[in-house]
């Protein structure tokens, strides 16, 4: 059984609002170029697909895109957008499920591979990604780096997004790497609405180890889809491993 949280249906049909920042052009475009340049004129499978933010346009762009997907719900939000036929989607948990065939890209993106709450399960779905790329493939994760420099003594929380929309912030446990993203969202009626979501954070170095256990090798780390460096401030990366 997976340690990741569900998305029920409700957090399904609130995600594209909630997430609207995610789908502006600046933001998706050079995701969805980098992706598409990986993949070439081989197929991508997308881990913890969802509602088809990244898969949709890269869809669109002529890559043959399928999914796994743990949230049902999420799914049906994808169906709107694109039939079974266009992009077929597994049900299942990112770090056992399997899709029929090879791929020459798979890739995850946006910290989803921090919903898999324990070090087991995201090892294994490192080795889930290296069991469905085919030999000269790529393994893409997009991952921010945990904000834990930023805590002076006695502080217990990072906030991560501070808008008259929407507040954010994250609470860790260093000792197990387990994180909440705690969401308070206001609404033009002013009313106002608290989520909340699991994780545990992986450093990069981290994920090199886990690639490795899983017989892929490093290509290139970077701290953006456009390509800047990844330096010691930069607080996300997006990494790239091949299968040999």
């Amino acid at each position: 059984m997976t340690s990741s949280d569900l998305w029920d249906q409700a957090a399904a049909e609130r995600y594209e609002e909630t997430s609207a920042a995610m789908y502006a052009p600046e933001v998706l475009g050079p995701a969805v170029d980098f992706l598409a340049e990986l993949a070439g004129s081989g197929p991508a499978l997308e881990l913890a697909i969802g509602t088809g933010r990244v898969a949709v346009p890269l869809a669109a762009r002529g890559v043959r895109v399928s999914g796994i997907e743990l949230s049902q719900p999420m799914v049906d939000q994808l169906r709107k957008s694109a039939s079974a036929e266009q992009i077929p989607v597994v049900v299942g948990d990112m770090a056992s499920a399997t899709v029929p065939g090879e791929f020459s890209l798979v890739y995850v993106v946006w910290n989803s591979i921090g919903n898999l709450r324990t070090q087991d399960e995201q090892v294994e779905c490192f080795r889930n990604a290296a069991r469905h790329l085919a030999p000269g493939g790529h393994f893409v994760i997009e991952l921010w780096v945990p904000g834990i420099r930023r805590f002076p003594p006695g502080q217990s929380a990072v906030p991560f997004d501070v808008s008259e929309e929407h507040v954010g912030f994250d609470t860790y446990d260093m000792v197990t790497q387990q994180g909440t993203s705690h969401h308070y969202y206001r609404y033009a009626d002013g009313s106002a609405r608290y989520g909340a979501s699991n994780f545990r954070y992986i450093w990069p170095a981290e994920c090199d180890l886990m690639a490795r256990l899983a017989g892929l090798e490093p290509v290139r780390r970077l701290a953006d889809w456009r390509g800047a460096p990844f330096t010691n401030d930069s607080e996300s990366h997006v990494s790239v491993w091949r299968k040999p």
